[in-house]
């Protein structure tokens, strides 16, 4: 029982019952529970700052494992890059060699993936800078096998097409060896007629006016007609596959422009028109727009020794008609 409190009232000099009421009650209580509340939130305060909840430390526990995984992500990347490299290196020395392609640029392979914010949405966390990171060999990864697989879908193609490649790359000497003898080769050369060291981007074959010239493999006719470029009657063939052949100061053309032609085709006569010291042909291979010298690309007419003499008489020869 609740002890009784009372009081002296000097008006009525009797002692009478201190009554207490339900808010101060309520005050008295709260001021007496205040300190151990105190006490209760700083505990607590204090023990999330140093101890774990169960929920926190099996979050932590989580993460952890999660950074593993990306560890062992990445070192799997690692292993796939490696495979991915070589398969590239193979693409371009090896694959795209075999059927006279050329390699993917390197600017092509490595080309990174746009968008300055696209990784936004991962920042702002603890493992923001690992889970980018990966993130990020991924999608580069993925860039890479996209544009290797388009390599691929090209070789195959090309693999298809091998036969018309064949019969494309000009590969026999545009006049007969019997009827001919190359009197310069691919270099720089003194111009006969202007007189000064000139760049000589093809091969000059002596020949009488009038002797056939022949296509050096299968192709479309862009030119034949007479220019003002130095060539005067000259035929020009688009081989496809980057390969394209010139046939200089001809006295006659047997094809037209937009004209099929096969290898071994007469295409024209021989002659001495244009920029000319002499009756001869000048010819010319281009590989992907780029004069390369054309006794590389004449095995196919002569055997062995033949081509042997050839090169050495394209390296030796000095006698330029252009």
């Amino acid at each position: 029982m609740a002890e009784l409190k009372y009081r002296f009232n000097p008006d009525t000099l009797n002692f009478e019952r201190i009554r207490v009421s339900g808010w101060q009650k309520l005050k008295r209580t709260l001021l007496a529970l205040l300190p151990g509340l105190l006490v209760g939130v700083l505990g607590i305060f204090l023990a999330f700052q140093w101890i774990d909840s169960p929920k926190e430390a099996s979050l932590k526990r989580e993460n952890q494992q999660l950074a593993v995984q990306y560890e062992l992500v990445n070192r799997r990347l690692n292993e796939i890059e490696t495979v991915l490299n070589d398969i590239q290196r193979r693409d371009d020395n090896v694959y795209r060699v075999i059927f006279e392609a050329d390699p993917i640029p390197a600017n092509v392979r490595q080309a990174g993936i746009g968008g300055s914010n696209r990784y936004k949405d991962l920042d702002g966390y603890a493992s923001s800078d690992l889970v980018i990171a990966t993130r990020q060999r991924l999608d580069r990864i993925a860039k890479q096998l996209y544009v290797q697989s388009l390599s691929l879908d090209e070789v195959a193609n090309l693999a298809l097409r091998k036969q018309e490649l064949l019969a494309s790359i000009p590969s026999i000497q545009p006049i007969p060896n019997d009827k001919t003898q190359i009197s310069s080769g691919f270099g720089e050369r003194l111009h006969p007629i202007l007189k000064i060291n000139k760049m000589h981007e093809g091969l000059d074959f002596t020949a009488a006016v009038g002797t056939e010239v022949h296509a050096t493999g299968d192709g479309k006719v862009t030119f034949a007609d007479y220019s003002t470029n130095g060539f005067g009657v000259h035929v020009i063939i688009d081989h496809g596959f980057g390969y394209e052949t010139l046939y200089g100061h001809l006295m006659e053309v047997k094809v037209r422009a937009g004209q099929r032609v096969k290898r071994g085709d007469v295409i024209g006569l021989s002659g001495n028109t244009g920029l000319s010291a002499a009756p001869h042909l000048h010819y010319e291979v281009h590989r992907s727009q780029t004069p390369v010298d054309p006794v590389n690309y004449l095995f196919n007419s002569l055997t062995p020794e033949e081509y042997a003499r050839t090169i050495e008489l394209s390296r030796n020869a000095s006698q330029s008609f252009d």
